[in-house]
């Protein structure tokens, strides 16, 4: 599907309000000025507040990082193929366990990509 390419610069969510970085080896493919991420690269959360019930109590079960599922399937940066704004991922815990999709709510509309 196509969508506008994702950026380190971009903001993303994880489904419980928390803000998704990105940090990209690539370093030749820009837009805006900033990198393109690619499947390849690190998404990860910081300060997400998602707790589970677990008994009396609850238990912390925050998003701390982002695997992407469904990049772009005709452009690649450095062999990669890249990210879309419209790309599928799932936020994990550091369990392992999916707490859901990200959002990504701000990015350039300049380049898209299918």
């Amino acid at each position: 599907m196509p969508g506008p390419l994702y950026h380190v610069g971009a903001t993303g969510m994880c489904p419980h309000g928390a803000s998704v970085t990105t940090v990209s080896s690539n370093t030749r493919v820009m837009v805006s000025g900033l990198p393109v991420a690619t499947l390849a690269d690190t998404s990860t959360i910081a300060g997400c507040p998602f707790q589970i019930p677990v008994g009396a109590g609850t238990k912390p079960q925050p998003c701390v990082r982002v695997q992407w599922l469904v990049p772009a399937t005709r452009v690649m940066v450095n062999g990669q193929p890249a990210l879309l704004q419209t790309s599928a991922g799932l936020c994990l815990s550091a369990e392992q366990i999916p707490q859901g999709p990200p959002t990504i709510t701000v990015n350039q509309t300049r380049v898209i990509a299918t």
